[in-house]
């Protein structure tokens, strides 16, 4: 099982490796990482997410039990962490990209191949909902968040409309919103459009992962210590929390349950590095937990596999 765990993983550290080799023998420029960054947020990502929610069946995504699980432990561990950092001092900006890097599972690249590999062609369905979960609902809290931590009127009405104009003009949060009324009105996607959705949205992860490497091949200075207890919070407490919901409290079928336990358990994806950047919010700390809990889920998937 380990050797499998490696194989649904190597490609990540490829492509890490990849930007960080690129940036050390300069075949990419000092701000690649940024502009690759960028891209992905602006275009690839958004692109990835109106597909997703223009195009979901609600007889595939809905399973309430399931739903409540992943939701109830996702937030816990995302709201936990940021008032454990706003009690350490931190801002609410940096504070709710920390809780991210606790709490943002690698659903897509890492969760839909494994659940494949371990629970077979049905384990698609349980996946692509905590893929929606994670990208639509949990991103989308912690960019309101972070443009709420980032406002410094004192005055209610000018702080709000701030947030409220800085939102409408992100397109993580505005995605989802344009998606879902997309599905519901019935619109419809024809082939060139899908097409160019799959394009674009399939740049979203090798774009993240090589951008993530260049970062991490550039000198960086300030702590990252504060990486390997989101490391903790993500592969041992998001997974056990996940656990008690689904076998003790909701009762889900084994499958929805087992399903449910490992999504939590993959290591933290590239979203937080995403906004980190984005948002010059401590980038190194959060690039560290996406590294260490990758390479650390090697040996704490093999184990939770080999108990279930």
């Amino acid at each position: 099982m380990f050797v499998h765990i490696l194989a649904v993983l190597a490609p990540i550290f490829g492509l890490i490796l990849t930007g960080f080799l690129c940036r050390r023998f300069q075949l990419i420029g000092p701000t690649a990482a940024s502009e690759l960054n960028r891209f992905v947020v602006w275009l690839c990502l958004p692109a990835l997410i109106f597909e997703s929610t223009a195009t979901a069946r609600l007889e595939d995504i809905w399973h309430p039990g399931f739903i409540w699980v992943t939701i109830i432990a996702t937030l816990g561990v995302f709201a936990a962490t940021v008032i454990w950092k706003l009690c350490s001092g931190r801002g609410l900006a940096s504070a709710s990209i920390d809780g991210l890097g606790a709490g943002y599972a690698n659903t897509g690249y890492v969760g839909i191949p494994l659940c494949l590999l371990v629970l077979g062609d049905e384990g698609l369905e349980p996946a692509l909902i905590a893929s929606l979960i994670v990208v639509c609902l949990l991103f989308a809290l912690a960019v309101v968040l972070i443009e709420v931590g980032l406002q410094t009127e004192k005055r209610l009405w000018p702080a709000v409309r701030k947030v409220s104009l800085a939102l409408a003009k992100n397109p993580l949060v505005v995605t989802p919103i344009i998606g879902g009324l997309w599905n519901v009105l019935d619109i419809g996607l024809n082939q060139p459009a899908m097409t160019f959705l799959d394009m674009l949205g399939g740049a979203t992860t090798p774009c993240a992962l090589v951008s993530l490497g260049a970062f991490l091949a550039a000198k960086h200075t300030g702590s990252t210590n504060g990486a390997y207890g989101l490391v903790a919070l993500k592969l041992v407490v998001h997974p056990l929390i996940t656990w008690i919901l689904a076998y003790h409290v909701f009762h889900l079928p084994e499958f929805w349950a087992k399903a449910a336990v490992l999504l939590a358990a993959l290591p933290t994806g590239t979203g937080p590095y995403m906004l980190a950047e984005l948002y010059q919010r401590e980038p190194a700390v959060v690039s560290r937990t996406i590294l260490f809990s990758t390479v650390g889920s090697l040996v704490s998937l093999s184990v939770l596999l080999a108990w279930l």
